[in-house]
């Protein structure tokens, strides 16, 4: 994918911690346009951290966060609230309600911050889930959906207010193998067939190799290594997994 040179999320010298613990130290990470961005690293270093700065959900303690020449530490609530409306959000667990359907469940951003009429809501809901391989399922509970189509549906919701960026927190976490690959599969067309940004927070090799044009390595609150997937599994494979799966104090 052709990403160019325009850079829509910036972080500057980003610092957070929380208590004696230091969980970005002086990060300083680019986002362009239309990529797709892994973010790698141990468990416990700040990935999901990372990404939250940019919804503006956390403050970093010093630098600045920059989406789209927003400042995050900055911008009016107003003008943050229209930004997220720009971006959407699968969580590791899918984070469905229980009581509602499925269908309830994708149109649930489009009740809270739009005026689309219930037709309308319909309409644009059924149309993503098919995006994502669940059209008639409409009517199903949370509850009796499988790992990979809970996470299919929180997916559907995340692109339901047709988001211009899009991250995904650790979205193989609970599936099987084969049910991971088909998620990562599905991640890579939909950022090609809908031209979006996203940035993926994941611990597998198999994914970033599927989803990712570029992917930063993070330890101890920092970027040590970046580049292109095929860099990593030809030059790194076995010491990347022995970094990613080591403990984190």
């Amino acid at each position: 994918m052709d990403t160019g040179e325009d850079v829509i999320i910036r972080y500057e010298n980003v610092c957070k911690r929380f208590g004696e613990k230091v969980v970005l130290n002086d990060l300083n990470l680019e986002v362009k346009r239309g990529e797709t961005l892994a973010i790698m690293g141990p468990s416990g270093i700040g990935k999901s951290v990372t990404i939250r700065h940019a919804v503006g959900l956390m403050q970093p303690d010093t630098g600045r966060v920059i989406v789209d020449g927003h400042d995050l530490s900055t911008i009016e609530p107003e003008d943050l609230v229209g930004l997220r409306r720009r971006m959407g959000y699968l969580f590791q667990d899918g984070a469905l309600i229980n009581w509602l359907t499925v269908g309830e469940n994708v149109a649930l951003p489009l009740r809270e911050n739009t005026d689309l009429s219930d037709e309308e809501i319909r309409e644009k809901v059924v149309e993503k889930l098919g995006l994502v391989q669940l059209q008639g399922t409409w009517d199903l509970m949370p509850p009796e959906l499988s790992g990979g189509m809970r996470k299919r549906v929180g997916l559907a919701r995340a692109l339901v207010t047709d988001p211009e960026i899009v991250f995904y927190d650790e979205p193989n976490t609970g599936l099987d193998p084969e049910i991971s690959m088909s998620i990562n599969h599905l991640i890579r067309d939909l950022a090609e067939r809908l031209e979006i940004t996203s940035i993926v927070v994941t611990h597998l090799v198999s994914c970033i190799l599927v989803v990712a044009d570029r992917v930063v390595l993070v330890d101890q609150g920092r970027i040590f290594a970046e580049g292109p997937p095929d860099k990593f599994i030809q030059l790194e494979n076995e010491r990347l997994q022995r970094f990613l799966a080591k403990p984190y104090d």
